[in-house]
């Protein structure tokens, strides 16, 4: 087989990155393999655990009393938010992550990810080189947790910081992200950027990110309910092929407004990209959040073996 010489392979990179703008069925990233026509990509159910945000923090229910119950209603993996473990943002002992592990395993569940939050915005190069230091040590406990992923954010605010502008300020993420996703590449675990309505508002901004980190252990976490202006579901679709895990909500942003998240469109963006792996759930708003993930997941489930 030939091998292309560097400058060939940087080109045609390029070239097919621009190409998925047209065509949103396009993957480009070395980690996700395009699905054979008319074999559907595997798919399976994870549970993100903010869903239990409440009583996890108010201490009504432990990560081990979530797993047990994910479990026992069908999920096949959980994505555990550093947020949950003991002491957090310190890094939890081994002994404590490898409980959690066994525990997982033994119930019969994959950790589909883990996640922090960052901030690569602030103006005070001290402060996000701090940041960069938080994703690295929670890139470890992933490692260590047997989590493919960890999620990571671009900014957490909404404002740029006073006299600087977006280019500026996107320059600072990208170099933060970039440290990062060298990091991770050493530790085996995919960096993913959650869209969470703040500096990364559209599918423009995480797009643009993402093509000027360039690293194959960079990928996103699509969040559907956090493109807040225009049409949520052709943004979706524009950024599918480059995720490596997602947020799949119960109601999203059609023109501002809050609306039912329509699951036959965004399972039929999922399978049209070609994506392969887990999709976790996430549940929010007031409720019991056990009553709130049944009733998702089942309506989940069902999208999702309506396509078949």
């Amino acid at each position: 087989m030939e091998t292309l010489p560097p400058d060939r392979r940087t080109f045609l990179k390029t070239a097919l990155a621009s190409l998925s703008l047209a065509s949103p069925g396009l993957i480009t990233q070395d980690w996700q393999a395009p699905v054979a026509s008319g074999h559907p990509g595997r798919v399976r159910l994870s549970c993100n655990l903010y869903s239990f945000n409440e009583p996890l923090t108010n201490g009504q229910m432990t990560l081990e009393d979530v797993l047990v119950f994910c479990a026992e209603l069908g999920f096949d993996a959980v994505d555990p938010t550093g947020y949950y473990f003991p002491n957090y943002p310190t890094t939890p002992e081994d002994s404590y992550l490898y409980q959690i592990k066994r525990k997982a395993f033994r119930l019969g569940l994959d950790i589909s990810g883990t996640g922090v939050r960052n901030d690569f915005t602030l103006p005070d190069p001290t402060r996000r080189k701090a940041e960069v230091e938080l994703v690295r040590k929670w890139t470890d406990v992933a490692a260590r947790l047997g989590a493919p992923v960890i999620r990571v954010f671009a900014g957490t605010g909404k404002e740029l910081p006073k006299d600087y502008n977006r280019d500026e300020v996107t320059n600072w993420v990208v170099d933060a992200i970039r440290e990062c996703t060298d990091y991770a590449a050493k530790r085996g675990v995919i960096l993913v950027l959650q869209n969470h309505a703040d500096f990364i508002q559209t599918a423009d901004h995480v797009l643009d990110i993402v093509r000027r980190v360039n690293s194959d252990w960079l990928a996103v976490n699509l969040d559907i309910g956090s493109f807040k202006t225009g049409d949520p579901y052709s943004q979706i679709a524009s950024v599918a092929p480059y995720a490596a895990t997602w947020q799949i909500k119960e109601n999203l942003f059609v023109n501002g407004q809050e609306v039912v998240t329509d699951l036959t469109k965004i399972v039929r963006i999922v399978r049209e990209s070609g994506y392969r792996g887990y999709l976790p759930i996430e549940t929010l708003g007031k409720g019991d959040p056990k009553e709130k993930v049944t009733a998702f997941y089942e309506k989940v489930k069902k999208a999702l073996n309506a396509t078949y």
